[in-house]
């Protein structure tokens, strides 16, 4: 919790302090309750208070039980019932929701107006009936008597849905460009929208005709004021019959009494910043309006200020707790703020705990903000000549400066001229100190990591400067030297290019002619334009030709020069081959040197074993194969497995392995069903009874048949002769 204290009125934080996430054991649980003392004074109103990412809108039903918010992302909508002080439930959607309404007590009856122009109506079990309108939403209202929704959005036109007859109705056609918000009296039901132009047309939905015409934007005007752009209504709310508070998107709210066209009160935020949503608190007769930055509480008929709070993230809605002290707020924050002001009504009958806390709790002192007070510096003051106000009641001193009356600082500031001559004059001299230091000699360092490529980029980038200084309209790119992205290229020695790689070597040739024909067409363009612009075409033509040939030339050479980088990189593979292979010759010719010496003195007693029988262990399931058998399964068992695979194949023997720990091999039958069996039996006694009926046919052979030399090969005449 945390407690600030702003025009003396305390202000309490429920939302403040640190998560616990939910992973952690109750033991570390206590044992940051008893370290960390934010954690202490935190409190958890109601359980999971927050959204994934963002919270766009925030409402609570007329009976007070449920709060519902809308956020992202990923779409959604969460319900939470403050009886049980947790969440009820929550459902995804299909698109992010710009405004929805809650039509019933409860949350029985939701209506969402979607981004991509779908009306999506909730009942209690879920997703009831999807339409679509003709044109986005921005806002919409329900009429309770007549059962309709007014869609308002970037239109002329105000479309009504008729929830009883299920139908659209005929639109409302206004004289507006487009509309941003709307609202119904909930008295006499009278429609309001808000235009872009800073106008609020007032319709009687009884008979479909406009009675009325606010324009907005010259009353918010006020003395003093910078204007950029034309204000247009970004806010609208209704309180009781007669008073209608209107917000501008230069941060503006005024007040209107519906029988006059001047505003009652205008009220300045001074932020420039759009009106979000604007509340009343008839208890205190209290103006609750909000923007990004900050929610401002006044007073209705004079506009004194009474609180105000602010977030440390923008501020999307704000929603008051009926008959109460308490507020919630939607931000641009996975966390929905909520904030108990005891000077505005009593904690609601949920948490009424929160009463007994708040006085029990110890005040600390809080400094205390002025609103409608400018902060300047000391500088600013002699800037402006108010120097010689120090001291009076006009300057209050805070922190490293001072506050003063905004009236007064826009009335001095509208006096004094903006563009003062020493201010103008130091700008000049600043320019002509950048221009003079832009013709000296600057003096370029390569970086340490990758000088050859710092240096190849910097020619490249004066080329495409020499270039573009020639064009009338050309704007130089930023070079990759002058990027923060690429710093550690040049910076870390892990990214130094290594010329003898491969890679480099193949690639390098197809870099050097891009290159090449790069710097050759820059060459080529500042010919072009430095030359005539008018040129005969077949000049023209004479010049795409050779252009042609000089790229298929390009194209051979780049070709020819990686085949020869790749048949260096293989005569230097081949050549390290061999010497490795004459190193383990070396190698071999120097053990067999060492160790003759001991062969001479065994010959004698291998030439006495000779005479014997030598006996050799054949192992089980090994079959045996002749006595140079062993030597080769050394031999086999030294071999790489691609050498052993090879052999094998060469030789047709793959079935067997024969390795430490014998031969072993690996033989699986498909099992046959009893009919499949029965089958091939039956096929094979029918093979043996044809075998046995076969007839022989070697009386039909005669003398004179095929091979006989007077057969069909050759004629009667030739073997008469």
């Amino acid at each position: 919790m945390q407690i600030s204290s702003v025009n003396d009125v305390k202000i309490y934080n429920l939302s403040y302090g640190k998560s616990l996430p939910e992973w952690l054991s109750d033991r570390k649980k206590r044992q940051l309750q008893k370290k960390d003392v934010d954690i202490q004074r935190r409190i958890e109103l109601i359980q999971d208070f927050e959204m994934p990412t963002v919270c766009t809108s925030i409402k609570v039903s007329r009976d007070g039980q449920f709060i519902l918010a809308a956020g992202t992302y990923k779409p959604r909508v969460r319900c939470y019932d403050t009886y049980q002080l947790s969440l009820k439930f929550e459902r995804c959607l299909d698109s992010d929701v710009v405004a929805f309404e809650i039509l019933s007590d409860d949350y029985s009856k939701l209506v969402f107006l979607h981004t991509d122009r779908y009306v999506e109506f909730h009942s209690q079990h879920g997703q009831y009936y999807k339409t679509r309108i003709p044109k986005f939403g921005r806002d919409f209202s329900y009429h309770y008597p007549s059962c309709d929704l007014y869609f308002v959005g970037p239109s002329s036109d105000i479309y009504r849905l008729n929830l009883e007859q299920g139908r659209f109705l005929n639109s409302l056609q206004t004289d507006a460009v487009e509309h941003n918000v709307c609202d119904i009296n909930p008295v006499h039901h009278l429609f309001a929208s808000g235009t872009s132009e800073g106008k609020v047309e007032c319709w009687d939905p009884r008979v479909r005709k406009r009675v009325g015409l606010l324009d907005c934007a010259l009353s918010s005007l006020t003395e003093g004021m910078e204007v950029k752009s034309l204000p247009s209504v970004s806010a609208l709310k209704f309180n009781g019959s007669l008073v209608m508070a209107v917000g501008t998107s230069t941060g503006q709210v005024l007040l209107y009494d519906l029988r006059s066209s001047q505003p009652l009160l205008v009220k300045d935020h001074f932020y420039n910043l759009p009106i979000k949503s604007l509340n009343f608190h008839d208890h205190m007769d209290l103006v609750v309006s909000s923007d990004p930055k900050i929610i401002k509480m006044w007073n209705k008929d004079s506009g004194k200020v009474f609180s105000s709070i602010q977030t440390e993230s923008n501020i999307n809605d704000v929603c008051m707790y009926p008959h109460s002290g308490m507020l919630f707020t939607a931000n641009e924050d996975p966390k929905m703020n909520t904030f108990y002001i005891p000077a505005l009504g009593p904690a609601p009958r949920w948490c009424s705990f929160l009463d007994n806390l708040t006085e029990e709790l110890e005040e600390s002192p809080e400094s205390t903000v002025y609103d409608d007070y400018k902060f300047v510096t000391r500088k600013d003051l002699d800037n402006l000549g108010l120097s010689h106000l120090v001291g009076s009641s006009l300057l209050r001193a805070y922190m490293h400066g001072y506050f003063m009356d905004i009236r007064l600082y826009h009335k001095v500031k509208s006096m004094a001229n903006p563009f003062a001559y020493e201010e103008y004059r130091k700008d000049k001299i600043r320019q002509k100190i950048e221009e003079t230091r832009t013709q000296r000699v600057q003096v370029k360092t390569l970086p340490k990591v990758n000088k050859e490529l710092a240096l190849k980029l910097i020619e490249e980038g004066d080329d495409e400067v020499e270039m573009t200084s020639r064009k009338k309209k050309g704007k130089a790119l930023p070079t990759i030297l002058g990027d923060d992205r690429f710093k550690v290229m040049f910076e870390n020695p892990e990214y130094q290019v290594d010329e003898q790689s491969e890679e480099f070597r193949l690639l390098n040739p197809i870099v050097s002619k891009v290159s090449q024909k790069r710097k050759k067409k820059l060459r080529l363009l500042a010919q072009d334009a430095a030359s005539q612009e008018a040129q005969e075409e077949e000049e023209e033509e004479e010049g795409r030709a050779s252009s042609e040939e000089e790229s298929s030339d390009d194209d051979k050479s780049w070709v020819e020069e990686v085949r020869e980088q790749r048949r260096l990189l293989n005569q230097e593979e081949r050549d390290r081959r061999r010497q490795q292979r004459k190193d383990a010759d070396r190698n071999t010719v120097l053990l067999e040197s060492k160790s003759s010496e001991g062969q001479q003195n065994s010959i004698a007693a291998e030439k006495n074993k000779t005479s014997q029988p030598q006996f050799y262990q054949i192992k089980s399931g090994e079959e045996f194969r002749g006595f140079n058998d062993v030597s080769r399964k050394q031999k086999l068992q030294k071999a790489s497995l691609e050498e052993r695979l090879k052999l094998e194949e060469h030789s047709g023997t793959g079935n067997m392995a024969d390795n430490t720990v014998g031969s072993k091999q690996l033989t699986f039958t498909l099992k046959k069903s009893e009919q499949q069996r029965k089958q091939q039996q039956a096929e094979r006694d029918h093979h043996e009874e044809r075998k046995k009926l076969r007839r022989s046919a070697g009386h039909l052979s005669s003398a004179r048949g095929r091979g006989w030399p007077g057969g069909r090969g050759r004629g009667r005449g030739r073997g008469r002769h």
